[in-house]
């Protein structure tokens, strides 16, 4: 084999081993789930009352987070470490958010948005690394994603506290938070459906290049959709905010969905640059799967 090839093998190799390290610490992090559990042991029954708004619940919590952090600055050095505890972090903020949805407390719709939060940021990491291991990156978590998505998630936060404060009656709406979930879990269902079809075509960052291994992909979600993982990001984002029942975000991220009719254009631009006539023929039969939002105009 050529210098190139064996040196693409090697690199694959690496970034698998990153997936399996970003597994064993996510697991590891939803160990968190055992504190309560101990608890339990000692014959608290209540354990799941309100326990991380105890004092006694939040030092444990924290103090188990810190031990697995020294665990993993055992087992993991570089570029491994950074991601083995950006996993550990979603897995801690998973298993917080069981606890809190198990609780007999009014904070249970926030626990079920903390658990769709962190899995879909960490499956967007090990989706990548099983379909598409050379492009895999830290920004694959996509948690650095950009100034708006932090801010959104900022100003969803703040809604639900200040909402929940001043009318916690909307709060509790649980039929309308049921279907955010709904929302959620198709959202996120068919965006890993629509990076698991397209492979290692997939790509988190628009390609301006065609690689060789490049080929367009009609098929699966694909023949419903021509971007089913920006129609399933669409009804997460959405269905986050459905979720929390927060009326002014839900308007928000709906408005903000429009930003990806210019990223789609882009895209379709250089798909039809790519794959010429047959993507063209494609974008005739089946819809971008977005509200209000066509695509590029071709004569």
């Amino acid at each position: 084999r050529s210098f190139r090839e064996r040196h693409n093998s090697n690199m694959a190799g690496k970034l698998v081993l990153e997936g399996r390290v970003s597994l064993n610490a996510f697991l590891l992090g939803l160990s968190v789930l055992a504190v309560p559990l101990i608890r339990t042991c000692f014959g608290h029954l209540d354990w799941v009352y309100d326990y991380l708004t105890e004092t006694p619940g939040k030092v444990a919590v924290c103090a188990h987070t810190a031990a697995i952090n020294g665990l993993l600055l055992l087992l993991y050095r570089g570029p491994l470490y950074q991601v083995a505890v950006r996993a550990c972090f979603l897995g801690v903020t998973f298993g917080c958010g069981l606890i809190i949805s198990f609780s007999e407390s009014t904070w249970t719709h926030f626990g079920w948005y903390m658990c769709s939060l962190s899995f879909f940021h960490y499956s967007e990491y090990l989706v990548t690394a099983i379909i598409n291991p050379h492009s895999l990156s830290l920004d694959s978590f996509l948690l650095n994603h950009s100034v708006e998505y932090t801010l959104a998630a900022l100003s969803s936060w703040v809604e639900f506290t200040v909402e929940k404060l001043t009318v916690p009656e909307l709060k509790q709406l649980r039929w309308v938070s049921l279907l955010g979930l709904l929302m959620v879990l198709g959202g996120d269902s068919l965006r890993k459906a629509a990076m698991l079809t397209a492979g290692s075509n997939f790509n988190h960052i628009v390609q301006n290049e065609k690689a060789r291994s490049h080929v367009l992909v009609t098929s699966g979600v694909y023949s419903l959709f021509r971007h089913p993982s920006y129609v399933g990001w669409f009804y997460w984002s959405a269905g986050t905010q459905v979720l929390l029942c927060n009326p002014v975000c839900i308007l928000g991220y709906t408005v903000v969905t429009w930003r990806f009719r210019e990223r789609i254009e882009e895209e379709e631009l250089s798909l039809i640059h790519f794959f010429a006539e047959d993507y063209v023929e494609y974008k005739k039969r089946v819809p971008t799967g977005l509200p209000f939002i066509s695509g590029v105009r071709v004569n």
